[in-house]
């Protein structure tokens, strides 16, 4: 009888750009339609592991933390949605605001503070727990929420 495929992985970076690598690594694994929950406390380098994601893709130029804008879509090989809820109180202001939508679909969308959505969040999605502050290693958990995320976790070896 076959054995399932793990659903979770924890890897430790020491420093923003082991965190930036390690997400390169996985955006090789990232098809349209994914979705990708970035959690951890101010600070903890969910933005780091969105530049690093965002390389990996092939994205060209700066990617930032879209606080003030709540999304910032970049091209690359798919198309990347990079979403920030700080901001928001819970997810029945992203849904109003218009912030999720088919257009996604073509592409892997990235929500850091995904945690604000809450019973909104599918369980088809990799959420990448991002544990360590300040000058603190990392450590990095990612879960997949079901067997279609597992190739993420084989990207992260």
């Amino acid at each position: 009888m076959p054995h399932p495929a793990p659903r979770e992985r924890v890897v430790e970076t020491h420093d923003p750009a082991a965190t930036r690598d390690l997400a390169a690594r996985l955006a090789r694994a990232a098809r349209p339609g994914d979705l990708l929950c970035l959690v951890g406390d101010l600070g903890a380098g969910k933005t780091q592991f969105a530049k690093g994601f965002a390389a990996g893709l092939g994205v060209d130029g700066v990617v930032s933390s879209p606080t003030f804008v709540l999304m910032a879509e970049y091209a690359g090989r798919i198309p990347m949605f990079h979403l920030d809820l700080y901001r928001l109180a819970d997810a029945a202001d992203a849904l109003a605001g218009g912030l999720l939508d088919e257009r996604q679909l073509e592409g892997v969308v990235l929500v850091e503070w995904a945690e604000r959505l809450g019973d909104a969040l599918p369980a088809g999605r990799l959420d990448v727990r991002i544990d360590g502050t300040g000058d603190e290693d990392r450590t990095i958990t990612l879960r997949a929420g079901s067997d279609a995320y597992t190739r993420y976790l084989a990207a992260a070896a």
